[in-house]
């Protein structure tokens, strides 16, 4: 898969490894998970995020333009979906022929042309501040959905973001798998098999020595933001390279060809497939990140060669996947990047950062599909008549989980904040 790599960077944390926990391969933020603040009364139990990082041009993918100018229409024709008067690029045919899954979210606007500045306001529906990192969904959804002891809470293929916890906290971080899955193959995650000759009598001498540490500086562990889940996380770690169950839904190659037969080969698609697998077995969010979208040069070979047809292919079999495994009515599924691209071409074939206008997927979790939501202007330059912000879409998205968006947290020095701020619920999806 091809990750995250954007033209200005972005730095990503390498999160803290304890020694009793490093020799197993452990990081921190991993395998976390905390106690349940009730089930969800939305329709949606658990939540997959999809992260096109770099983002992805909208004007060659679902907002097309055919009767813009040259300067700003582009290589791609446009196809008709199985939903009446609804198009998209050539280059999609298979999430044509399920339209009636999603629905697109045209027109979404925002003024954050940075990469990392987009994506935070992406996957959290707050815009950015130097003074608070908000968390993310994955972060949020660990803390508010019931879950199991036995599987972790929240999955990330193949990493998460710079900082997914916010100042939520290291114990609401994802477990990470580190690759992307391969197609046939069983995957091999860090932490949840012994290599190196470790057993488990290993790891409880180990487990012992945190226990001794404990002790030995009593509440201040328990004080400090970073120590204080140190313990948990150790047991929860434990108790899942324990778990069959867990090991098992990590393994694609369990998966019955019905199902499988519905990905392609790549490694975009095989990991739509391993999250259809991890939702099913309990797991609450799941992000994905395909990376490549940063096309400011030959934006349309690498779109057409590369970039939509994976993007096809792993979102149409996930799809295809939720519903015949009766999951898509209780999965809400959002496909977003941090911005969209400049309507006009530059004179390197590219198209450049451009946040005033992109789009959005929403599907699952009870919200109808087959929907236009929006519509930018003939050029693809700004919202039509109607803005829909980053922070609506995450109100959306979190209402389809039956999770208050306006609920409050308490940052550690006491401050109080939202969950999402300024966002209200797309009427049509809710």
């Amino acid at each position: 898969m091809n990750e995250q790599i954007c033209c200005d960077g972005i730095i990503r944390r390498d999160f803290l490894k304890i020694g009793a926990l490093a020799g197993a391969g452990f990081a921190l933020p991993d395998y976390y998970e905390a106690s349940s603040t009730g089930d969800s009364k939305g329709k949606a139990k658990a939540a997959i995020y999809i992260r096109l990082a770099g983002g992805p041009s909208h004007m060659d993918s679902f907002d097309m333009k055919p009767n813009a100018p040259d300067t700003h229409r582009g290589q791609f024709k446009e196809i008709s979906t199985n939903i009446p008067g609804t198009r998209i690029s050539e280059h999609l045919p298979k999430l044509a022929k399920c339209a009636e899954k999603y629905s697109i979210l045209r027109g979404v606007s925002h003024s954050l042309a940075a990469h990392r500045l987009g994506a935070e306001y992406l996957m959290t529906g707050n815009r950015p501040m130097p003074a608070l990192k908000y968390p993310t969904f994955g972060a949020v959804i660990s803390k508010e959905l019931k879950k199991s002891a036995e599987i972790p809470s929240s999955v990330a293929i193949p990493k998460s973001s710079t900082t997914p916890t916010g100042f939520l906290g290291l114990e609401f971080g994802p477990l990470e798998t580190g690759t992307s899955p391969k197609a046939g193959e069983p995957m091999d995650i860090r932490g949840l098999s012994l290599s190196n000759g470790l057993t488990l009598e290993d790891i409880d001498r180990r487990n012992d020595l945190v226990k001794r540490y404990d002790t030995a500086f009593g509440n201040f562990a328990n004080e400090d933001k970073i120590l204080s889940g140190m313990d948990e996380f150790s047991q929860k770690a434990y108790f899942m390279m324990r778990s069959n169950r867990t090991r098992e839904a990590f393994d694609i190659t369990k998966e019955s060809s019905s199902i499988s037969n519905m990905f392609g080969p790549g490694s975009f698609s095989q990991s739509c497939l391993l999250a259809t697998r991890l939702i099913e077995s309990g797991v609450r969010l799941v992000s994905i990140q395909l990376g490549g979208w940063d096309t400011h040069r030959d934006n349309f070979n690498r779109l057409k060669d590369n970039n939509l047809p994976n993007l096809d292919d792993g979102i149409a079999g996930m799809l295809q996947a939720l519903t015949a495994k009766n999951l898509l009515e209780t999965t809400s599924v959002f496909v977003t990047g941090e911005f969209g691209r400049t309507p006009k071409i530059n004179p390197r074939g590219g198209r450049d950062h451009y946040p005033r206008s992109m789009f959005c997927l929403l599907a699952g979790g009870g919200m109808k599909g087959g929907q236009l939501i929006g519509e930018s202007d003939a050029k693809g330059e700004a919202p039509k008549d109607r803005v829909i912000t980053p922070d609506d879409v995450a109100a959306t998205f979190y209402h389809s989980l039956g999770i208050d968006h306006t609920k409050e947290y308490h940052t550690p020095t006491g401050r109080p904040v939202m969950i999402v701020r300024d966002g209200k619920v797309i009427p049509e999806l809710s």
